[in-house]
Parts: structure tokens; C-alpha cells; sequence
């Protein structure tokens, strides 16, 4: 193999073999070989000698390897010499920053000291101090609940409700500022605190056997003063003939009707008012339910009962001018419930919005003058308002009769239909029964003025109309005599 020196190099280098080919990147074995396979052979010849192309490629092989045996052993002295000169370099770069980590090492730890274990205990410090922060928050929450139990325990027992021998004797305006306790329990316990207060034990004892207990006690005792309600304990006229007292003292019926007052403000403060989203309901969403349903109810009995005593009556009409005098007297406590819920506000609600917040937003806004009718309504609004909206009607004596006109007549049919001397004796007397429900209306629209003005300047004897009664007459007679007609 012909080989020359490059002139000065110390390098030989193969005129045989193209390097630069070998080791260029363009490269490709494949083709290399088949130049190889193309130079030795004849392409028109069928059969193919692979034997001397492989003879070349080994002979290369051995010129390589031969070559680069060459070249190292020339040059062995200058690449120990660079290697080692490496070598060192890289060891003195290795102990610089062996050196740079073991003081950032250092310094990491150090910081880790200062900051990041302070760090830890300042949260721990800040967390012990939380949770004993909520702990007193809660405890201070539960003592509240316990001063309002206290509260709530005397009260009960101090009014009296409840105790033997004292039925109808309760301290009203006690059970009034107990409910405000109970209202007290519900804020607390629909708070934010409300979830952890409910958790503790003397909690949830106080709450069931304290204040359920009681209220229940509370609402059974308005509830009895609603349904026992009557024109006799408010009426404080005279007997006209003999001069003797016909109805308690003025004093008496004042009483009866701050009883009254205060039973019904306690059917209002209880009945439920649920926050919505957290918030406190609006005094326009609220509706009283327990005193609605109180009130609703005194109201069916006394419909009830008239329409049972007269359709009795009319199928023995000896009995219907007591029947009637019955449902008279019925009808005047009506509109003596009526002049009373006139005269009685809805109090101020713990857990209903204040009054002065819708005030507050609609005077930022500017309109002064259109703040000043919606506080007139909302200071307007009593207790008769809210009745007469949910029973759909413009009195309650007009409600009365015609709900007990609505009854009668289906009555009256049922007479007819059996027949025999009942239903004679009432078609005979048409016109007698006619007159008789007439002054029935009549006597049932009247009172006194004592009732109706709450005045003992009043007449003694004095009677006050109450509403258009000839409409309502008119009403009655004909779901009577109607179906007599027929």
C-alpha cells in the first residue's frame, strides 16, 4: 500500500483509501457497497462473486485499523499529555464546586434554622392561637346560651304557665320577653357558630329540655287564648233592667285585652322565619303562620258550630231563635277579634330584617320622595291587614257570613229532600225564619262601644254598627229561603 507524509504534519496519510468519504456525513454503507459489488463485477453477468468485494472491504478494514494504530502511536505523548492536562482541569473544577456546594449546603441549613423553623413554629403558634380563640368564642357563645336559659327557666316560672290552680292566670307579658329569648336561641343557633354550638352536649340538653319544652308551653298557651276568645271578657257594659254587672270591670277587659295582645304577638315572634342563603328574611316575605293558622282556625270553629246549631234548628224551628242567638253571639266576637287585630301592630322581629336597612338603600339612591309611602304602608300594617290578605276578603263578620251562608244551603237541602213535617213547617214558615236570620245579622253586626272603642267614656248600653250588615243579611236569607222557593 502506497502511503506519503503530509509535509511537516508527522501524519501518513492512505492515497489507497478515501477518508474523507469514509467519514464524511453523507456516508452510507449500503451504497458504499454496492460500488463496491458494481467495481468488481459485470453488471450483464448473470452470476455474481461476492468474494473479491469482501476481500476489498476486509483489506480496508486492515488499512484502518493499521492507520489509526499509526497515528495513536506517533501521537500517544501529546494525547497523554491533553488528557492529563484535562484530567486536571477538571479535577480543579470538581473541587470548586465541591467547595461552592458544601457552602451553599452550609448556608441552606442555616437559613433552615433561622427561617424555616421559626417559620413552623409561627404557624403552630398562629394555630394554637386560632383554635383558642375559637374556643373561647364558643365557650362565650354556650355561657350566652346558658344565661339565656337561666333567663328563660325563671321567666317560664316566675309567670306562672303551667302551674296548678293558675289556668288563665299567666304573666302574658313574661311569656312575651320569654319568646324574645327563644328568638335569642334561634339567631345563635342559625349563626355561624350555630354548626359548633349544636356539637356540645349542654347544648343540645338546654335546647330540648329548657326551650323546646317551654315554647311548646308558650305556644299551647296562645293558642288556648285565641280559641277561648269571646266578646264577654272585653264587654264591660251593664245589665239595662237591674243594674248588675253584666261583664267584667273595665279593668278586667283592659287586661283581656293585652292578653289577647300578647298571645298574639307570641303566634307571630315564633312562628318560623328561616334564613335564605344565610340571610335574614324580609319583613315582606315573612308570613306568620302559627298566628294565622290560630286565628284561621278560631274562625272555621266558630263557622262550624253556627252552621251544625242552626241547620239543627232548621229541621225544628223551635230551637232556631236560640240557634240564632247563638250565632249572633258568635258573629260579635268576630267583629270583636276584628276591632282588637285592627288596633295590634306586628312587633319588631329579632330574626327578620330591620326596617331601617330598606330605608338606608333607598335614600342612598336619591328618591326621598318616593321613601316615604312605603314606610307609611309597612308602619300601617296590623295584624287584621295580614288576616284579610290570607282569607282573601274585606272583613272578617262579611267572611263569617258568607262562609256560613255558603253551609247552610246544602243544609236546607238535605231537609227538603227527607221530607215530612220538618220540611213542611219550614216552607210554611218561610217568611217567620226569613225575618228571624235577618235580625240575626243584625244583632251579630252590633256591639258595644266599650268593645269597639276600648273607651269607658262609652255608653253604657251604647251599640255600634260594625260594616254594610244588609248585604250579608241578604246573603244568609237567601241561602235559607232559597231553597225553599224552588
Amino acid at each position: 500500500m502506497a502511503t506519503q507524509t503530509a509535509g511537516g504534519s508527522g501524519r501518513t496519510t492512505s492515497t489507497y483509501i478515501d477518508l474523507d468519504y469514509i467519514t464524511s456525513n453523507d456516508f452510507s454503507p449500503h451504497q458504499h457497497a454496492n460500488n463496491l459489488v458494481l467495481a468488481t463485477n459485470n453488471p450483464s453477468d448473470p452470476t455474481i462473486d461476492l468474494t473479491t468485494p469482501l476481500s476489498r472491504v476486509l483489506f480496508d478494514l486492515q488499512e484502518i485499523d493499521s492507520h489509526i494504530h499509526t497515528l495513536t502511536s506517533r501521537s500517544a505523548l501529546d494525547i497523554l499529555t491533553y488528557t492529563s492536562t484535562q484530567n486536571a482541569a477538571a479535577q480543579r473544577i470538581l473541587g470548586k464546586v465541591e467547595e461552592e456546594r458544601r457552602r451553599l449546603t452550609e448556608s441552606y441549613a442555616r437559613l433552615e434554622n433561622e427561617v424555616l423553623v421559626r417559620h413552623q413554629r409561627a404557624v403552630d403558634a398562629k394555630l394554637t392561637a386560632q383554635r383558642s380563640l375559637e374556643a373561647i368564642q364558643l365557650g362565650r357563645a354556650v355561657q350566652r346560651i346558658l344565661g339565656l336559659a337561666r333567663q328563660f327557666d325563671t321567666i317560664l316560672a316566675d309567670s306562672g304557665l303551667g302551674a296548678p290552680g293558675k289556668l288563665g292566670k299567666e304573666d302574658h307579658s313574661s311569656l312575651v320577653r320569654a319568646t324574645l329569648l327563644i328568638l335569642a336561641l334561634r339567631d345563635a343557633m342559625s349563626g355561624s357558630d350555630g354548626a359548633q354550638l349544636g356539637r356540645v352536649n349542654m347544648v343540645k340538653t338546654l335546647r330540648g329540655k329548657v326551650f323546646e319544652d317551654g315554647e311548646a308551653k308558650i305556644l299551647d298557651f296562645a293558642r288556648r287564648v285565641v280559641r277561648e276568645f269571646s266578646m264577654s271578657t272585653l264587654s264591660s257594659s251593664t245589665h239595662a233592667a237591674g243594674g248588675a254587672t253584666a261583664g267584667p270591670t273595665f279593668r278586667e277587659a283592659e287586661q283581656s285585652r293585652a292578653r289577647f295582645s300578647s298571645a298574639t304577638h307570641i303566634l307571630y315572634l315564633l312562628s318560623p322565619a328561616p334564613r335564605i342563603d344565610g340571610e335574614k328574611m324580609s319583613r315582606k316575605d315573612f308570613e306568620p303562620e302559627y298566628l294565622l293558622r290560630a286565628l284561621q282556625s278560631y274562625l272555621q270553629t266558630a263557622i262550624t258550630s253556627s252552621s251544625a246549631t242552626i241547620g239543627r234548628a232548621l229541621g225544628q224551628l223551635p230551637m232556631l231563635d236560640r240557634a240564632l242567638l247563638e250565632a249572633s253571639a258568635r258573629c260579635q266576637n268576630v267583629v270583636a277579634l276584628e276591632v282588637l287585630l285592627r288596633g295590634i301592630s306586628p312587633p319588631e322581629h329579632p330574626l327578620l330584617q330591620a326596617k331601617e336597612s330598606a330605608s338606608v338603600e333607598e335614600s342612598d339612591s336619591g328618591e326621598e320622595d318616593d321613601t316615604a309611602a312605603p314606610t307609611n304602608e309597612s308602619s300601617s300594617e296590623t295584624f287584621l291587614t295580614l288576616l284579610l290578605n290570607a282569607l282573601d276578603t274585606a272583613s272578617l263578620p262579611s267572611y263569617f257570613w258568607r262562609s256560613l251562608a255558603s253551609s247552610l244551603s246544602s243544609r236546607v237541602s238535605e231537609i227538603l229532600n227527607r221530607g215530612g213535617v220538618s220540611a213542611r213547617t219550614l216552607k210554611s214558615q218561610r217568611d217567620t225564619v226569613k225575618a228571624e236570620i235577618r235580625d240575626c245579622v243584625l244583632r251579630g253586626s252590633r256591639m258595644p262601644k266599650t268593645v269597639v272603642l276600648g273607651d269607658a267614656r262609652a255608653t253604657a248600653n251604647g251599640e255600634e254598627p260594625v260594616g254594610n250588615w244588609e248585604r250579608e243579611a241578604a246573603v244568609m236569607v237567601q241561602s235559607v229561603v232559597g231553597p225553599l222557593g224552588r
